[in-house]
């Protein structure tokens, strides 16, 4: 069981991107749909371009939630990727899948909705980039998973999933290195968060593999977790 919610709702895709028919004849946005909305602070939030600074932080993020999620999976035998407190519940194996596809999913939200809105430079913001990566991180609420991201045994073994993720990171944070589009003038709407500007949706991918990363995390703590 996934703790994150991808819904179809609201927002129509691009005309001509295929994937999103795979999944939605509606159109996606990401929904977190268990979570209690955080106080907004309009005062916390001016409107700003892009920054050196601002990049530096999402290279931050994206290199920390990678080095954690490679650590929580590192040197586990068949046994302890395979193992499930409940019948309902994901694997270590099975959540790094679904993050590994995720990723894969926002990111192509990221390029082909979020930065194909019109730029509002003067836009402000709702939420502060760290309230937006406590909101991701909080697992204190779960939702079910979509379909389209729920494990399916995509990949055989954890080499291939990690040595996957790995290429989809390695092109997010290649991104954000080269990328000359001002991240922050650019808009889409994330769920019941509204609208967050693109490097906020750059900051919701590395939370989102940070929320699952804890989430296996959890699994290995479990009592029933084998030794070896």
């Amino acid at each position: 069981m996934s703790n994150f919610s991808i819904s179809t709702e609201l927002k129509r895709p691009a005309r001509g991107l295929k994937w999103f028919s795979l999944l939605a004849p509606a159109g996606l946005v990401l929904a977190i749909t268990a979570m209690p909305l955080m106080a907004q602070t309009s005062e916390a939030n001016p409107s700003q371009k892009l920054t050196e600074k601002d990049r530096e932080l999402a290279i931050s993020h994206l290199k920390a939630s990678r080095e954690k999620f490679a650590k929580s999976v590192a040197g586990l035998s068949e046994a302890q990727l395979n193992f499930k407190s409940a019948p309902d519940r994901w694997s270590v194996a099975e959540v790094a899948e679904h993050i590994t596809v995720t990723e894969d999913l926002l990111f192509n939200l990221l390029t082909n909705m979020a930065l194909k809105s019109p730029a509002t430079p003067d836009k402000e913001r709702k939420f502060t980039d760290d309230q937006l990566v406590a909101r991701m991180t909080d697992r204190s609420s779960k939702a079910q998973a979509s379909e389209q991201i729920k494990p399916t045994g995509r990949w055989k073994t954890i080499a291939e999933t990690m040595q996957e993720f790995e290429k989809e990171r390695a092109r997010t944070i290649d991104f954000v290195k080269t990328t000359t589009t001002d991240l922050r003038s650019h808009f889409s709407a994330f769920g019941p968060l509204g609208e967050v500007d693109a490097l906020q949706w750059v900051l919701l991918i590395s939370g989102h593999c940070e929320r699952h990363t804890e989430q296996i995390n959890e699994v290995k703590a479990d009592r029933n977790f084998p030794k070896k």
